[in-house]
């Protein structure tokens, strides 16, 4: 069913005879489950959602069959400054934008990256994003990994997305190259936190959040392997983190890489192409997931960048020459 409201419209819906008795922010989530509960958290205690036009506390219980409204107020969310930086749009409705992110460029405005950002690109071309946390980007990818992100373009979108996410019926697929030569595909299923001393970093750690990445072999090189990774789980550094963990790390990651390696033997092309790649080489290949207002599936790929292609391609080369 697709919401004709605009998203700052004022809403009103008659609570069920059946949630007498029930905490009123309980209820009003289930009534409006197009808006966060922090969000309606907000609302209630500013009196912005009422009840039968009385403004209640949030564990005030209901009788059933009041009138719960909703004033929604969009206040400004994102203070990041609209840029014309160019996007690459593989999908987009009123309701989401499906982008190509591309190496080296951070997605959310920091200390050292105030300007030049994802969020600033994406302010310049929808300005209404600002009321939204984060500018609508409901997962992100870092600096240097490329490949498929999806925005939300309104509140409800954002929600549903979220709630997507959390449940893990979002499918993301990545193509990473390894250091090694692996002989099947498998599961990392480790912990992962921040790092107990290198604040930059993060870790499997025993006392870590859940972290689970399936793994199968792409195409097998002498000394590395172009693995489709995919996410169960979606903590910051994941793939990374487990690829390294299981002494597989990801060619050019700075953080989690260790020292080059290079074959036995290997041309000058291939020791140019190793040595000159300076990203992790990771892409978000495809994401999958249900349109968050339509239902409808949606699957989209990002194809794979030139860099990761010429890498693949001068590793084919060497595994070629030595074969036999």
């Amino acid at each position: 069913m697709t919401d004709t409201l605009p998203a700052d419209a004022p809403r009103t819906a008659r609570v069920p005879e059946s949630a007498a008795g029930r905490r009123f922010d309980a209820v009003l989530a289930e009534l409006f489950p197009e808006f966060s509960r922090s969000r309606l958290a907000e609302w209630i205690k500013s009196g912005d959602a009422r009840l039968d036009g009385q403004a209640v506390k949030p564990r005030d219980p209901v009788r059933g069959g009041e009138l719960a409204s909703l004033a929604v107020v969009l206040e400004t969310q994102t203070h990041a400054e609209p840029e014309d930086i160019p996007l690459d749009v593989l999908y987009e409705d009123e309701h989401v934008f499906v982008l190509d992110k591309p190496a080296g460029l951070v997605v959310h405005p920091g200390a050292g990256n105030p300007t030049g950002t994802l969020v600033n690109a994406l302010l310049f071309r929808d300005p209404s994003l600002n009321t939204l946390p984060r500018a609508g980007i409901v997962h992100r990818l870092d600096k240097d990994t490329s490949g498929v992100m999806v925005v939300a373009r309104n509140l409800p979108a954002q929600t549903a997305l979220v709630e997507q996410l959390s449940s893990r019926e979002v499918h993301r697929q990545y193509l990473a190259v390894v250091v090694g030569a692996m002989v099947s595909g498998g599961t990392a299923n480790a912990p992962i936190d921040r790092h107990p001393r290198d604040r930059l970093k993060m870790a499997v750690r025993d006392d870590g959040r859940d972290a689970v990445t399936h793994y199968r072999l792409r195409e097998r090189f002498r000394a590395h392997t172009a693995l489709e990774c995919r996410l169960e789980t979606g903590r910051t550094h994941q793939i990374r983190v487990h690829m390294a963990h299981i002494r597989y790390p990801i060619v050019g990651d700075p953080l989690y890489g260790g020292p080059l390696k290079l074959p036995k033997g290997a041309s000058e092309e291939l020791v140019a192409a190793l040595r000159g790649f300076r990203r992790q080489a990771l892409h978000a290949e495809t994401l999958e997931f249900r349109h968050p207002i339509t239902g409808e599936p949606v699957r989209v790929s990002a194809p794979v960048p030139a860099d990761m292609l010429a890498l693949m391609a001068a590793l084919r080369a060497d595994a070629e020459t030595h074969r036999g």
